[in-house]
């Protein structure tokens, strides 16, 4: 039977793996016995981002063997986004459920999600509250991160780098998933209009494998950052963001003008001794500038692209299904 043609469950879990060989059996044990207890019909959706481990082999092995799996093999490596953008593109459920595959996140705080999701909300946030992770490279950089994603976006979460969270699926269909953006789903779900709000989750200790993720990552998280304030305030009047950039540098360029006649007038010697390194300063600022505007058409640009072609920023090698259940719980 095709994956199409069957049911289609109340619960999707998402959860996009890049070299967690030493996790994946028992975070599929796991689940299977949290989701097995809590009665409600699910699939569990395992994108595997090009690994170079045995991940793609035990996962061909665990889709023949456990029920409500499908798999979606990468030919290369498209980063975290573009596997959560896949995984929801191949999942089926009304509710979906993205987790870390490293066993960070706990499965058993998925009913807690659910519950907090019945009482209307749209999307339920999980919050590390007791994070396990080291301070000045991981903790530390988080807590100003998502204090500034606040402050910019107006939507008020203390974790936005927490992948457990629970979507209505209505919420997450007209959001295009590219660069680093998963993490600001809950923004974007906001400006659809949902209800969103945030419970704590338990945080495990990475114990097995490698954590994919520095320092790096949070220079990213500004870039997108900022391309997330553009779409939000300026994506359909453009003209007040460069425009307004643009009155502000010619009024500066009005100032130092001014200066210079007046420094020409009162001290005729007065640039005979000064640094050249103060015009290359402002040569700098005003290169910058036109780069960061740059990388924000960009940004629409690509999204163009990806709408208007239909296509993606991963390429799939393969899509397997567990074998359908008979309703002896046998596989057909």
């Amino acid at each position: 039977m095709s994956q199409n043609l069957r049911p289609a469950p109340e619960l999707s879990l998402l959860i996009p793996l890049y070299n967690e060989e030493e996790n994946l059996t028992l975070l599929l044990d796991r689940i299977a016995e949290v989701m097995d207890r809590l009665g409600r019909s699910y699939e569990v959706v395992l994108v595997d981002d090009g690994s170079r481990d045995r991940t793609p082999d035990l996962l061909k092995q665990a889709v023949k063997n456990r029920r409500n799996l499908r798999v979606v093999l990468f030919r290369r490596n498209s980063g975290q986004t573009a596997a959560l953008a896949a995984a929801i593109q191949h999942s089926r459920g009304e509710i979906l459920i993205p987790m870390d595959g490293d066993l960070q996140n706990d499965p058993a705080d998925i009913p807690r999600l659910l519950d907090k999701l019945s009482e209307g909300f749209d999307v339920v946030s999980g919050w590390r509250r007791n994070r396990q992770d080291p301070f000045m490279t991981r903790k530390l950089p988080s807590v100003m991160a998502n204090g500034l994603i606040s402050i910019i976006s107006g939507v008020w979460l203390h974790d936005y780098g927490c992948t457990l969270k629970a979507y209505r699926r209505e919420v997450l269909s007209p959001v295009q998933l590219l660069g680093e953006m998963h993490r600001f789903i809950p923004i974007l779900a906001t400006w659809q209009g949902a209800r969103v709000t945030e419970v704590e989750v338990i945080h495990h200790a990475r114990t097995r494998g490698k954590s994919k993720y520095g320092l790096g990552r949070t220079f990213k998280v500004v870039l997108d950052l900022l391309t997330i304030k553009f779409m939000g305030s300026f994506i359909t009047k453009p003209i007040y963001a460069f425009g307004g950039t643009g009155a502000f540098l010619f009024f500066l360029s009005f100032l130092l003008a001014c200066y210079t006649l007046w420094e020409k007038f009162t001290l005729p010697d007065a640039w005979v001794h000064r640094n050249p390194l103060f015009l290359l300063a402002i040569f700098f600022a005003l290169a910058g500038m036109q780069l960061v505007m740059m990388g924000l058409l960009g940004e629409l640009l690509i999204r163009i692209y990806f709408a208007s072609t239909n296509n993606t920023p991963y390429v799939i090698r393969e899509v397997l299904d567990s074998p359908v259940q008979s309703q002896g719980g046998e596989p057909q």
